[in-house]
Formats: structure tokens, C-alpha cells, sequence
């Protein structure tokens, strides 16, 4: 192995965008999107259908959202990571 590759880049790589504070975050966010969404628009105009089809949409809201805020927050870490770097 060279001496010039890190041991663990990827971790590396990892840590230095935040990546589970990012991931925290992003999936915080979404829960109390869902959250909001089911209050508004299932449980207090009244919900005609079976509720487990709502949870299993919530799910899928829950995923899908928590995943685009998590690559949105690690993006803009990454952007001021990229502007640290090139300022030194």
C-alpha cells in the first residue's frame, strides 16, 4: 500500500460532511412533515379509508423525504467543506 492513501478514506470522507448529523436531521424533519401531513389532511377532516393505508403513505413520505433532506444538507456541507478548502 502507498503511504499517501489514508487508512480509511471512506469514513473519512464520511465524517468530514456530516454525514449522520445530516442523516439526523434530514429524517427529524421529514417525521414532523409526516406528522403534520397526517394531522391536516387524515385525522382531523376524517379519514373514509383504512388507516393502514395512510401509515404505509406516510412511510413512503417518511423515507423519501428524510432521504432528499439528508443529500440536501450533506450537499450544502459538502459546498462549505469545497469553500474552506479552496480558501486556505
Amino acid at each position: 500500500m502507498s503511504e499517501n492513501v489514508p487508512e480509511r478514506p471512506r469514513a473519512n470522507f464520511v465524517a468530514a460532511l456530516n454525514v449522520r448529523r445530516n442523516a439526523i436531521r434530514g429524517f427529524a424533519f421529514s417525521l414532523f412533515v409526516t406528522a403534520a401531513v397526517l394531522v391536516l389532511f387524515v385525522f382531523l377532516p376524517g379519514a373514509r379509508r383504512p388507516t393502514p393505508y395512510y401509515f404505509a403513505l406516510a412511510f413512503v413520505l417518511v423515507t423519501s423525504l428524510g432521504a432528499l433532506a439528508t443529500t440536501v444538507l450533506t450537499l450544502i456541507s459538502a459546498y462549505r467543506l469545497a469553500r474552506e478548502t479552496d480558501l486556505d
